[in-house]
């Protein structure tokens, strides 16, 4: 038991405070003192209220995880007191800290979020609300699911940016304590960590959390690696001390000269993951990597920076190519700082970075940095929204929910966003505009403005006239050259680096196709579900919500889409069939939707000893229709044939079958097949691509095609000046959860605008 000591809580009565199997750290203990002086004008003093309310929460906290312990065996108290603390030391307000202290109480305990109001009022309850809904959040899940997390994330971060450092600190701490958890609980979580929290603390600029989570994830993910570095920079540990120790002195004295007043002077080893990252980057092995450590020089204003700059290059031979100046261009985190790389003692490379105090704190703290070093002079005016300017990548990301249908898409420029380098270029005016690295000029044109880049007509880069593929880099001045008759090409989908020019080139065309869009998606839909009813279904409530649920205003946006490609045929009659079934009153459109499985009309069952795949009609001659070419895991239905040909199977929905007599209808399913024989037997589907037209592009299809040995009985290629490319393939599928696995791979190509299964007429 240690540092327990007593205080009295709001009231004259003084109340043990809780002693506990972990240690009360010296700010919890001073807040205790203070809230516990007599006289002291609570209401008056904003210091005090303060340690009233964190005081109030660690107790509250205490006594609803009293007996919980952690998975190390340790009082579960020693958890929140923990990320009290890392929020403490970000700078964190009394509300903020208070929310460290319970954020694991509304999901480990019985106490509501109307209690936590009533008790610590509608601050603190906004906060714990926002980190216990962003802890249930699985990014680890099946893509839509995962997509849908990464959205309430950036809206809950978009309402108050303190719940993510909340979130942040909670992870930080589970992070420190991993090695409790089980081998495969352990990787899920730093994999997250990497992939997820580690860049997000990059984004808010909080370096002291995204070093320490990088270096824990890379320890678990990678323990191996880890180690070997670990050991390798302890071995090192003694040179390089002594080498820093040599720079410094040198530095310190040219400095002193000069007449700049150094506040601090110090070396630091680099982080293991980023030197690791540089090995992985550069393929070299540790004892070619030279720069594991950096020197950081803090002076008191910007234009000493530049003076010790000079210092710095007049004492050591700086390395052309190598100089960062972050303060004129800082980073989109808000960081600043000069970064210089030069040849210092025995011919090794070394970094120094030279920054004021002020972006000292920033590089360290982030947005964190103006609660810790009160900037606004007001601690109620710590909360920081998604419309704050340092947040148009936040903006970004919430704009894209709207943008993009594909989960998958989302997820790969959320990951892209998070980890991407900027490069920053100038307008004509001089205005600074940061771009994803890799940005064109026709992404710039979009980052200015949409019709910018609807009327491109071409543009200039430094005063001379590129190609409008030409790469941005860092210092560009750019001049966008706009007609009134211009229109986006296809052809950029190529080139362009950004999501949001993406975005509007594919938003044009489909505006500019719009008509033509929804008759396909129309067809598309009608075909699978079949007329009868179809168009009191368009207008039903079910259906509706499926526009609703894609993003989509109205059925017909929805049906543009489907036309379009944004959204599967198989998605939306799946969502169509979940909301109709969640809807009694409407419950008899059911018999429109055709079934995934088996013939619903009363006779459910197969004769399985039958070596025919089909149920239903043993003994008989039949065929398959060559009219919908139906596959194994969709509904059928079997015609009598007025001929001597037999039955003819058709897929449910087929137009062919709509007006046959109803004594002439067959109820049939397919037969369960083991698995060798449903990888022997395969059926004919015609599938059309429609795709920008590049060398190679049928080439990249059928290699997808072959890695899940599907036959290509038959390829046709159309293509036509200044439009999309058709491929018209005839193809090999077992079943349809195989020909979804196909058009899932395929899609999933950048050059692919849309692909449609065909039916023959």
């Amino acid at each position: 038991m240690l540092n327990s000591v007593n205080a009295p809580s709001t009231s004259s009565t003084s109340t043990p405070t809780p002693v506990i199997d972990c240690e009360i750290p010296d700010w919890l203990q001073q807040c205790l003192i203070t809230r516990s002086q007599p006289d002291q004008d609570v209401s008056a003093d904003a210091n005090v209220q303060d340690a009233d309310l964190i005081c109030r929460a660690f107790e509250f906290g205490y006594n609803l995880h009293d007996g919980q312990r952690r998975a190390s065996g340790e009082p579960y108290i020693c958890h929140p007191v923990a990320v009290a603390g890392l929020l403490r030391d970000l700078g964190g307000s009394g509300a903020m800290i208070a929310a460290g202290f319970l954020h694991d109480i509304v999901e480990d305990t019985d106490v509501t979020s109307d209690d936590l109001e009533k008790m610590f009022g509608k601050e603190v309850r906004q906060l714990v609300e926002g980190v216990t809904k962003l802890s249930k959040l699985n990014f680890s899940s099946k893509k839509e699911r995962q997509a849908e997390n990464f959205r309430r994330m950036f809206i809950a971060m978009a309402h108050d940016i303190r719940v993510i450092v909340v979130k942040l600190a909670d992870r930080l701490h589970n992070m420190r304590t991993l090695e409790h958890l089980p081998d495969e609980k352990r990787r899920r979580i730093a994999l997250e960590t990497r992939e997820i929290f580690a860049p997000l603390a990059n984004r808010l600029g909080i370096g002291r959390f995204k070093w320490e989570l990088e270096d824990l994830a890379f320890k678990y993910l990678e323990p191996e690696a880890y180690r070997k570095i670990q050991l390798l920079v302890a071995e090192k540990r003694t040179d390089r001390e002594a080498r820093l120790t040599n720079v410094t002195e040198i530095l310190q004295q040219g400095l002193t000269a000069s007449g700049i007043e150094c506040l601090e002077l110090s070396g630091r080893p680099k982080h293991l993951y980023g030197i690791y990252q540089k090995m992985q980057r550069q393929q070299k092995e540790f004892s070619e990597i030279f720069d594991l450590a950096a020197i950081r020089i803090l002076v008191k204003t910007n234009e000493e920076c530049y003076r010790a700059l000079a210092v710095v290059h007049d004492a050591f031979r700086p390395i052309p190519g190598r100089f960062k100046d972050y303060i004129g261009l800082p980073k989109p985190n808000r960081y600043q700082s000069l970064h210089t790389t030069v040849v210092s003692l025995n011919g090794r490379p070394l970094e120094i970075q030279i920054r004021t105090q002020q972006m000292h704190h920033i590089a360290e703290y982030g947005i964190a940095a103006h609660w810790k070093y009160k900037e606004t002079g007001n601690s109620n005016r710590s909360k920081v929204t998604g419309t704050d300017e340092k947040f148009t990548w936040l903006r970004q990301l919430l704009d894209w929910q709207n943008e993009l249908k594909d989960a998958q898409e989302y997820l790969e420029n959320v990951k892209d966003n998070l980890f991407d380098d900027d490069v920053y270029v100038f307008t004509p005016q001089g205005d600074v505009v940061p771009l994803s690295r890799g940005a064109t000029t026709v992404d710039f044109a979009y980052r200015i403005h949409t019709e910018v880049g609807n009327h491109c007509a071409g543009a200039k880069v430094n005063g001379r006239i590129v190609t409008l593929d030409t790469h941005l880099s860092n210092g560009d001045i750019v001049e966008i050259i706009t007609r009134e008759n211009s229109r986006p090409s296809l052809d950029w989908l190529n080139f362009v680096a950004t999501t949001g020019a993406k975005n509007r080139i594919r938003q044009w065309y489909k505006k500019s196709h719009r008509e033509e869009n929804v008759a396909r998606g129309r067809e598309l839909l009608e075909k699978e579900l079949g007329r009868n009813g179809f168009e009191s279904l368009l207008k039903s409530e079910p259906m509706q919500a499926v526009a609703h649920r894609f993003n989509y205003h109205s059925v017909e946006d929805l049906l543009a889409g489907l036309g379009y490609g944004e959204v599967t045929l198989n998605q939306v009659v799946n969502r169509l069939r979940d909301n109709i079934k969640a809807s009694q009153p409407i419950a008899p459109v059911l018999e429109v939707l055709p079934s995934s499985s088996t013939h619903t009309n009363g006779r459910t069952g197969a004769n399985t000893s039958s070596k025919s795949p089909i149920a239903g009609i043993e003994g008989l001659l039949y065929y398959l229709a060559g009219c919908c070419n139906p596959i194994p895991g969709e509904g059928i239905i079997g015609v009598v044939t007025r001929g001597a040909r037999g039955i003819s199977v058709h897929r449910q929905g087929c137009t062919n079958v709509e007006n046959i007599e109803g004594d002439r209808l067959v109820p049939v399913s397919w037969n369960p097949v083991d698995s060798d024989t449903r990888r022997a037997q395969t059926y004919p589907v015609n599938i059309q691509i429609e795709v920008l037209d590049r060398v190679g592009v049928l080439k990249d299809i059928l290699s997808r095609l072959t890695d899940q040995n599907i036959n290509v009985r038959n390829a046709q290629v159309k293509t036509h000046p200044n439009r999309p490319a058709v491929i018209d393939l005839c193809i090999d599928i077992r079943d349809r959860p195989q020909l979804e696995r196909c058009f899932t791979q395929i899609k999933q190509m950048s050059d692919v605008l849309n692909m449609k299964r065909v039916l023959s007429s």
